[in-house]
């Protein structure tokens, strides 16, 4: 008996780093267009620049060419770096830092105080995007809300309802936005 209860024990550790593991990748922040970088190799001046992530996400560096960097995290693209130039740089130190996260913005359009582009964090809601929004105005359709999400050349939607929402209930509607969402309030 002991030892299944230990067995069980074990799944359930493993089960459970997999997943926090699995939430944590998740919470990476991926780069694109509109990011700002700096790269640093370390004693190599002429190495070192900001780059601004073009739209189509192709960033050239010296020595190494082009790199696809959209989706990447900013380690990923350090060890890329740091790859690509030890094939010229010996024992090359690479620093990679964003300097400003451009890319990450949210949009609402439609019948809201002041519809526009938005800079969201990883954890911005689509309550809070509307508050940054200046609120719906009174000519909106507040149980008609949608949220245009597109990956891959698909587009999704979600439906919201902003007044069972403030009221505390369906709060599963209040997703938390991702970089390019569209809120259209009707």
């Amino acid at each position: 008996m002991k030892k299944k209860a230990i067995l069980y024990i074990l799944v359930v550790m493993v089960l459970t780093v997999n997943i926090s593991m699995a939430a944590a990748q998740e919470q990476v922040y991926r780069l694109g267009p509109g990011d700002v970088l700096e790269i640093s190799v370390w004693k190599d001046e002429e190495l070192s620049r900001q780059i601004i992530v073009p739209p189509d996400g192709i960033m050239s560096f010296p020595l190494i060419g082009d790199i696809d960097v959209r989706e990447l995290s900013v380690p990923e693209l350090r060890d890329i770096v740091s790859k690509k130039l030890s094939e010229y740089v010996t024992g090359a130190e690479v620093t990679v830092m964003l300097l400003s996260a451009n890319s990450l913005r949210a949009y609402v359009v439609g019948k809201v105080n002041s519809p526009g582009q938005f800079p969201i964090t990883m954890q911005t809601n689509v309550m809070q995007l509307i508050a940054m929004a200046g609120d719906l105005n009174t000519f909106a359709s507040s149980g008609s809300i949608l949220i245009l999400r597109r990956e891959k050349d698909v587009t999704q939607s979600f439906p919201f309802d902003y007044d069972e929402v403030k009221k505390g209930k369906e709060l599963e509607q209040n997703i938390i936005l991702r970089r390019g969402d569209i809120v259209v309030v009707p």
